[in-house]
């Protein structure tokens, strides 16, 4: 009988480990690229017939742009330095403008304003308002209970909110929101 010298069995060694390898791989990859199929219980059907989705408002891009540009506008009129936040339904932000001057606080406390407003679809000097029966609000992350935040609606329900920040006064912030939700009403 012949010896095998020890280079051959260790390349054959490496040999037959690297197809077992390239073999075990082929398996995984086959399995990964086929799902496994879902219990028939666990499968749900969303749509609309079965009564299980909804469907929501939400401000296009250019009226959120057209509202900031208003409300920029409006304090620009009056000589105030003005930041402007449109927030959407679910308070992401769409639309930030800072005017020229403004506060370097002004442009978070207009992002939270309009947040504040539309999460509860009240403008906010009419939430700041509640404070004094509920103080417990103001600990609500994210929020700002000074007035210069107003909802914008459709159909009564909330689907955005302009936030103004940087003026004198949550009066004047306001009134800068409400111009910004007149010019698209």
């Amino acid at each position: 009988m012949k010896k095998i010298s020890m280079r051959t069995h260790v390349l054959t060694g490496g040999l037959t480990l690297a197809a077992l390898g390239a073999g075990a791989f082929g398996a995984v990859s086959a399995n990964a690229a086929t799902p496994a199929a879902a219990p028939a219980a666990a499968v749900a059907k969303a749509d609309a017939a079965a009564g299980n989705t909804t469907q929501s408002t939400h401000l296009t891009i250019e009226a959120a742009t057209e509202a900031a540009q208003a409300a920029l506008d409006a304090a620009k009129a009056e000589n105030q330095h003005v930041s402007v936040a449109v927030v959407d339904r679910n308070g992401n932000t769409l639309v930030t403008l800072r005017g020229d001057g403004a506060g370097p606080q002004s442009y978070e406390s207009a992002e939270k304003k309009a947040y504040t407003a539309v999460s509860w679809n009240a403008t906010t000097s009419t939430l700041a308002g509640r404070l004094a029966q509920t103080p417990n609000l103001k600990d609500i992350p994210g929020i700002l209970f000074l007035g210069g935040g107003t909802p914008i609606t459709a159909e009564g329900a909330p689907v955005a909110g302009i936030g103004v920040a940087g003026a004198p006064s949550g009066d004047l912030d306001e009134k800068f929101a409400r111009a910004g939700v007149a010019a698209i009403d």
